[in-house]
């Protein structure tokens, strides 16, 4: 891979080039993983690390109440582990018949939380440490304390003003009854027992033993379904990928329940574009792209779900080759379109990358959804429980439809990308349903348009919203701007305001010769460090 020497967009970083790297969104969590792997351990105990060290450091974005997806090469295979959590066995449509949305907030949206069992299945299948090693730097922190990082701690300060009545939160999160400023100290005692017993115990306690029980009382003490039999039925999926192609790479993401499908389909539909006579900041390539996104989500609101639902209109539908050459055809290259579902049958998180000198990559991401999650928090222990299942829908006909121990749509995803001759990325954009949409804009910055890593992450982007609407970053050009509207966009600026609403870009790149070269995003507090 080659990358292009010029690079026209403000930023505060360069690209980090080395043997080994990790790239995180928090500087702390970064350096607990290549403390992993200074020990001799492998990409996949960095990972561990790493992402058990974010639910400590970033609690705006994870905690061990999460679910967890990851994309793994183990220097000769590509692995997909999908680790998000079912609903309990007493969501039943009934249930929320009162509802006219599922509950975005509190024990109505928790489902069964999977990040723990991500660690487990990862450290058991690939790992070269012992397991319980990997907790080391994130208690350590949790015992002693770390300094709050800027833009954690207004995320932090914002869900204070929401959260701070739900039941645990004060508890846990609001030290002195509010949310600790920049550059102060943060202790978390009760996180530091919790992760020493999930460590002693591989996982165990957390989903049958005394945290389990523990969660589960407190569910009972407030009406909630999650019980210990919900707990115990939990189980990881080792699901493999499904990809696009696109000239000599492809995209590989998790299949459903999770979004990755809707940037396989831009890709595909994009790949029957003349997107690739075009360059990086081009207008006329911009368009291409929203409206290639736009004909995507519009498919996946209507046909994405738990797999084990998708049984009216499957992935393979969705993307069939003809099916996709068919959706690009409904592109006008002069004029936005408000787009609706096709026919495809007949008839906001946390996301870290590592690649050690090994080869091995990984690609990994975890999201308690909102910033934390439902704001529950159990007493005692500081674990925060997601809120998932406002991913579900209420619509009767829907795929994705509340029901007993169901998967729900998920918006978090880890990318991989693979060339010819094996790895050439693992990379994601955190931040909601700018997930897909910024992995469309890293794949082709980095491998149409040969930016850096670091080049691709620091270019404005854009964000469909809905209909015609689309949000851009106020640091597009506003030459771009007006051509944009001049197509017929409804352009909204956007400050990045550390509200995800951009996404936070983690990217490592596969070298020719060796090494990586890894980008952190700038709207975040992260780090790519290597060595």
């Amino acid at each position: 891979m080659k990358f292009r020497a010029s690079h026209p967009y403000p930023s505060r970083r360069s690209v980090v080039l080395a043997d080994n790297v990790v790239a995180t969104s928090q500087p702390l969590a970064a350096q607990a993983g290549l403390s992993m792997l200074a020990r001799g351990g492998n990409a996949v105990d960095a990972a561990i690390a790493t992402a058990i060290t974010l639910t400590l450091v970033e609690p705006t974005g994870n905690g061990l109440g999460s679910d967890a997806f990851a994309i793994v090469w183990d220097g000769s295979t590509l692995h997909g582990l999908n680790a998000s959590g079912r609903s309990p066995a007493g969501w039943t449509p009934e249930r929320f018949a009162a509802h006219t949305e599922m509950p975005f907030r509190g024990w109505e949206s928790v489902t069964v939380p999977g990040a723990v069992s991500a660690w487990v299945a990862l450290s058991e299948r690939f790992g070269k440490l012992p397991f319980a090693d990997l907790f080391a730097p994130a208690i350590g922190y949790a015992e002693n304390g770390f300094f709050v990082s800027p833009i954690i701690a207004e995320l932090w300060r914002r869900a204070a003003e929401t959260l701070k009545d739900y039941p645990g939160f004060a508890e846990a999160f609001l030290p002195g009854g509010r949310a600790p400023a920049a550059g102060e100290t943060f202790t978390n005692p009760a996180l530091a027992k919790t992760l020493q017993s999930i460590a002693e115990t591989k996982g165990a306690s957390f989903y049958t033993g005394t945290l389990a029980q523990t969660i589960c009382d407190f569910a009972g003490q407030h009406g909630a379904a999650l019980n210990m039999a919900d707990m115990a039925a939990h189980k990881v999926e080792w699901c493999g990928t499904i990809s696009q192609k696109f000239d000599d790479v492809s995209l590989h993401e998790i299949p459903p329940n999770g979004q990755g499908i809707v940037a396989l389909m831009a890709l595909g539909i994009l790949s029957h574009t003349d997107v690739r006579n075009l360059g990086p900041d081009d207008p006329a390539a911009m368009h291409l792209q929203i409206e290639a996104m736009k004909l995507a989500l519009a498919d996946a609101d209507a046909f994405v779900a738990d797999a084990d639902h998708m049984t009216d209109v499957t992935s393979e539908a969705l993307l069939d080759p003809a099916y996709l050459k068919a959706r690009a055809a409904m592109i006008d290259k002069d004029r936005a379109q408000d787009f609706k579902s096709g026919a495809p049958k007949h008839g906001g998180t946390v996301y870290l990358a590592v690649g050690d000198a090994s080869g091995m990559m990984v690609s990994f991401i975890q999201s308690n959804y909102a910033g934390f999650g439902s704001g529950v928090v159990i007493p005692g222990t500081s674990i925060s429980m997601q809120n998932r299942g406002a991913g579900f829908s209420l619509n009767p006909d829907s795929p994705n439809r509340v029901g007993p121990g169901k998967k729900p749509f998920h918006t978090i995803i880890p990318g991989f990308l693979m060339g010819r001759d094996g790895p050439l990325m693992s990379f994601g954009v955190m931040g909601g349903p700018m997930q897909a949409q910024g992995h469309i804009q890293m794949v082709l910055r980095t491998q149409l348009w040969a930016q850096d890593p670091q080049m691709a992450v620091d270019a404005p982007r854009w964000r469909v919203t809905k209909g015609l609407e689309v949000a851009c970053e106020d640091t597009m050009p506003p030459g771009t701007i007006q051509a944009l509207t001049a197509l017929g966009h409804v352009i909204s600026l956007e400050t990045p305001d550390n509200a995800f609403g951009f996404g936070g870009a983690q990217l490592v790149c596969r070298l020719p010769e060796g090494g990586y070269a890894a980008g952190s995003d700038p709207r975040k507090d992260g780090l790519a460090a290597g060595y």
